[in-house]
């Protein structure tokens, strides 16, 4: 990996008639096919990770029912723009899968396809004849990710799932907050982005599969388990010793100082002290090297049992500075901290601009806008934002026309209320 940035969008947007341009040829994961059947965050955010890295994705969307993602948070001249983000890469196209045309016309994608995403209750693709038996016959190389609430089979598997659920859950909430407050949720898809993630990981995995049995597979993505995978080894804190995980706000139970503080000038800094050479470097830098010397020091659940007193001692010596100040103290005493950002502060850092990790793509809606970069950087086959989020089903006509359909056959399809 290397520290160059990561490829921006490199084609002239298409416009909404045009079929936009294929993934140069040595992205790493060009000619794999990928159908997004998803909606909201998840199962669309898994595969516009695909497309970021080259794979051809057609995001399938209900003709009179888009994505709702296009309506989610704010809008400028009635463009949502979370689509933005989540639809960049992909070609639109609508489907009812409900009507005969829609299922024939999407086995017909199938049949061409590597990956389908889909997030619908299950049961719900069994009922328009477009369950795994029927996929698998159209394409046997095929990978199916189900990505639901809480699975395809158990006593919630009928039940909605949202992130928001699998945040409760799966214990996230409760270890999140201040120890006399509420379980707190994150302002933010959290749980969904986790399992985009971990979808995203799993169509990989089942691929390579496929490249040793020459069989496809699926995929059962539950939203509640990658969450539970991140908040780490609580399950054998329980089992073996019964111990409850509590909320600590921005401490931690396993070492200290960790917390924010507030600098003379009123900004707010973090600062970590995992490591025990940090830590005793914090100690000497804020003026306080005799706390090293005591006994429940050496250890990071000791310095936890006695965070009010190295709170103290790191706040109070923090407060008497400005946020400058600060951290290039810490950075000459290579102790850690990190200034708590707001999306203004992210835009603005030299960090960030010099990974590249806020790019501008051409938009034909809204013309230049920024988003986040592609995941990573690969030194020989990097990824690259081709597009944004695209209208809805501006690729409709293009996609059926490159399955064979003839124009006739097309205005078959919408005066059947199939497109």
């Amino acid at each position: 990996m290397t520290d160059t940035p990561a490829s921006a969008a490199s084609d002239a947007p298409a416009t909404a008639t045009d079929t936009p341009a294929s993934p140069a040829p040595q992205a790493p994961l060009a000619g794999l096919r990928v159908l997004d059947l998803a909606t909201l965050f998840a199962g669309p955010l898994a595969a516009t990770m695909l497309g970021d890295f080259g794979a051809e994705v057609v995001k399938v969307e209900h003709p009179a029912k888009p994505d709702p993602s296009r309506g989610h948070g704010p809008a400028k001249d009635g463009v949502g723009l979370w689509w933005k983000l989540l639809g960049r890469n992909k070609r639109n196209l609508t489907l009812d899968l409900s009507t005969p045309g829609g299922r024939d016309v999407l086995l017909r994608l199938a049949a061409g396809s590597d990956v389908i995403i889909e997030n619908f209750r299950p049961g719900t693709l069994e009922k328009w004849g477009l369950g795994w038996a029927e996929l698998s016959a159209a394409n046997p190389r095929l990978v199916l990710a189900r990505v639901t609430g809480f699975g395809q089979f158990g006593p919630y598997a009928g039940r909605p799932g949202f992130g928001t659920l699998a945040e409760a859950m799966s214990g996230f909430a409760a270890v999140t907050g201040e120890p006399d407050g509420p379980p707190t949720l994150p302002p933010f898809g959290l749980a969904d982005s986790v399992a985009a993630l971990s979808t995203a990981y799993a169509v990989m995995t089942a691929l390579a599969g496929r490249e040793r049995t020459g069989r496809g597979q699926v995929v059962d993505m539950a939203i509640i388990e990658p969450m539970l995978t991140v908040l780490g080894p609580q399950p054998l804190w329980y089992d073996q010793l019964g111990y409850v995980q509590p909320r600590t706000g921005n401490r931690s139970t396993n070492n200290a100082p960790r917390n924010t503080y507030r600098t003379a000038d009123g900004r707010w800094l973090a600062v970590s002290t995992s490591a025990q050479s940090i830590a005793e470097r914090v100690m000497r830098l804020v003026g306080r090297p005799e706390l090293i010397d005591e006994p429940w020091f050496g250890t990071g659940a000791g310095r936890a049992a006695h965070a009010e007193e190295l709170d103290e001692a790191v706040g109070g010596w923090i407060a008497r500075h400005d946020a400058a100040t600060v951290v290039a103290a810490f950075e000459k005493a290579q102790a850690a901290v990190a200034p708590v950002y707001d999306i203004r502060d992210v835009m603005a850092d030299e960090q960030y601009r010099a990974l590249g990790s806020i790019t501008e793509v051409e938009d034909e809606e809204l013309g230049t806008v920024k988003m986040q970069n592609v995941l990573f950087r690969l030194s020989e086959t990097p990824g690259a934002i081709r597009w944004a989020g695209r209208p809805h089903g501006a690729d409709t006509d293009a996609v059926l026309a490159g399955l064979g359909l003839t124009g006739a056959e097309i205005a078959g399809l919408r005066d059947e209320g199939a497109v």
